[in-house]
């Protein structure tokens, strides 16, 4: 049995949830986020509370049943809080500027990257070498972080480049004579 998918999901005030057969539809403060549930599970909402449960007793329906669940809840959190990914950049002239809705970074290459966030994400950055990227759906944020990171990932051996916030690098001993 699912630990994660048997829990009810609450539905705090201000949060509106339509169920629709398999179309999940969670509209809040912040906006509205969709969301398609397989057909191996089965979504209600009543009571102030969204639950799922398996509809069939097989490995896949049961590895679905806590995948739907979570999918749920990170949706009404996007909805009423929202999530965030913080970037920080290492290296001599690494800096990021905004240029109206998009990013303009200076990595070290000989010319500078321009990068166009996606719908639903807000870039900003409170200094230079800091980007803060938010929206409400945590997979497109992810997305776009890890795009931002990689024009130039961390390198182990000076630590430069583009690094999530408390990532930890783990630096090599260089070249010895």
């Amino acid at each position: 049995m699912s630990r994660i998918g048997k829990k009810p999901i609450a539905a705090p005030s201000g949060v509106t949830v339509t169920v629709k057969g398999q179309e999940v539809s969670v509209k809040g403060p912040k906006g509205t986020l969709n969301f398609r549930a397989h057909d191996a599970v089965a979504v209600s909402f009543g009571d102030g509370a969204i639950t799922v449960k398996p509809r069939h007793e097989t490995p896949r329906a049961r590895a679905l049943w806590g995948t739907a669940r979570a999918v749920l809840a990170n949706n009404i959190k996007g909805v009423t809080q929202g999530f965030e990914k913080n970037l920080e950049m290492t290296g001599v002239g690494y800096r990021a500027a905004m240029q109206g809705k998009n990013l303009q970074l200076n990595l070290g290459y000989s010319h500078e990257i321009i990068y166009t966030p996606p719908e639903g994400v807000t870039l900003a950055t409170p200094k230079p070498t800091e980007i803060k990227i938010s929206g409400i759906d945590p997979q497109v944020v992810g997305q776009a972080a890890s795009e931002i990171r990689a024009h130039r990932p961390p390198e182990p051996y000076k630590g430069k480049g583009v690094r999530y916030v408390g990532e930890y690098i783990r630096r090599k001993e260089g070249k010895k004579k």
